[in-house]
This record gives C-alpha cells, structure tokens and sequence, in this order.
C-alpha cells in the first residue's frame, strides 16, 4: 500500500473520478472574497504544492499582497477528484495552494522565496511525516516568465542548501493543468480550526532570493 501511494499511477491506472465539481466554500473564510472569482484586473495566480494543504495555505493568506487563497488538487489524472481519493496515491494530484496576487504589491518571486523556506524540497514524496505522492514538492508555473524565475530560484536554493550540507531538490516544475478546488471542509481550515494539524517546516536555510539573485521580472 505504501509504494502504491508513493508512486504516480499512470491514467490509465488512476481512478475515474467523476463529471460533477466537489462541493467547495463560495467564499474565503478569512477574507470574504470570492475563492473562484472574478479578481480584479492585473492580479496574477501562482500555485504551490509543499505538503498537506492546511498549513500551507494560511502561510499565503497572511501575506500583504495576497488577495485569495484556495487549497485544491492538481498534477494528475483523476477528473474532480475528492480528497479520500488523493490520499491513496491513485489520482496523481498533489495537494495544492492557488494564491491570487497583486503584483503590484508582492512579487511571484516573493512567493517563490516563501515557498522554499517554508517546506523542504529535498523529501521526494513526502512532507514529514506525511508519505504520499500527494505531498510532494511542486511548482506549477501559468506562463513562461514564472517557469523561468521558479528555475532559476531552483538553482540558485539549491546552491544555498548545497552549501549548507543538504540534500538535491527533488521539486516538480511543470505547467499548471486543471486545478481542482478542494472541499468546502479544507477552505481555510486553520482559521476554521486553530488547533488543526499544520505540517509546515522548513530547512531552516535562506532561499537567497532578494540577496543579490536576479529573479526575471515580469511575473
């Protein structure tokens, strides 16, 4: 069962999943604005997986600049797929974070910075202790310009970690594909919850970000 769940099915293999969108919030918990849109004009939208989707998701709605956060599912194959079926490892996707910007206010490669301090790259498929390819490390990027600066932030964490005595990234950089909102349950759940399970924990070493490394600009 464990290698199932830490090894991407193939779609053929991966479950059928279903027509029909799983029932979500219309609305952000915490900041009342509309998870699915529509956002202003000129806001842009990263997406991040680091592990289970609670923790991380709060990281991104406490950021100035941050409009609206979601927790969903993408990187796989299962159509609408619900979270009891991530969990086995047959649908392919990942948990993940939507943060639509203002990048006028904050930069993707401010967001880039955040995601790699704040989960370790180098686990594979896994977070912690948490052990599955739904919680692996990924980027996916909605345009050129945010696949090169998550590239060269790659690059340039990596010689960071390198220096520091730890380990290669295994972070997947890939185009985003059909982003699945998760249930309305997993919507700002630490703001529904307080005391729920985080999960969020870093390397502890500085993405160098803003320290003398260009990032592309245009994001």
């Amino acid at each position: 069962m464990l290698s199932q769940k830490t090894t991407m099915p193939t779609p053929g293999s991966a479950l059928p999943g279903r027509a029909t969108p799983v029932t979500t919030d219309e609305v952000h918990f915490v900041t009342g604005r509309p998870l699915k849109g529509p956002h202003p004009e000129g806001f842009q939208t990263a997406v991040f997986g680091m592990g289970c989707f609670w923790g991380v998701e709060r990281v991104f709605w406490s950021l100035p600049g941050v409009w609206v956060t979601s927790a969903g599912y993408t990187g796989g194959y299962t159509p609408n797929p619900t979270y009891e079926e991530t969990c086995t490892g047959r649908t392919g996707h990942a948990e993940v974070v939507q943060v639509v910007f203002n990048p006028k206010e904050i930069s993707y490669a401010d967001l880039l910075k955040v995601f790699w301090e704040h989960h370790d790259p180098t686990q594979g498929m896994r977070q912690g202790g948490d052990i599955g390819t739904t919680y692996r490390s990924a980027i996916y990027y909605l345009d050129e310009a945010q696949r090169e600066q998550a590239e060269a932030s790659r690059d340039a964490y990596q010689a960071a970690l390198t220096a520091a005595g730890q380990g290669e990234i295994t972070t997947e950089i890939t185009p985003a594909g059909v982003y699945y909102f998760a249930e309305d349950y997993h919507q700002g759940y630490l703001a529904k919850n307080p005391e729920g399970y985080c999960g969020i924990g870093g390397t502890g070493v500085t993405c160098p970000i803003g320290v003398g490394v260009t990032s592309v600009s245009g994001a």
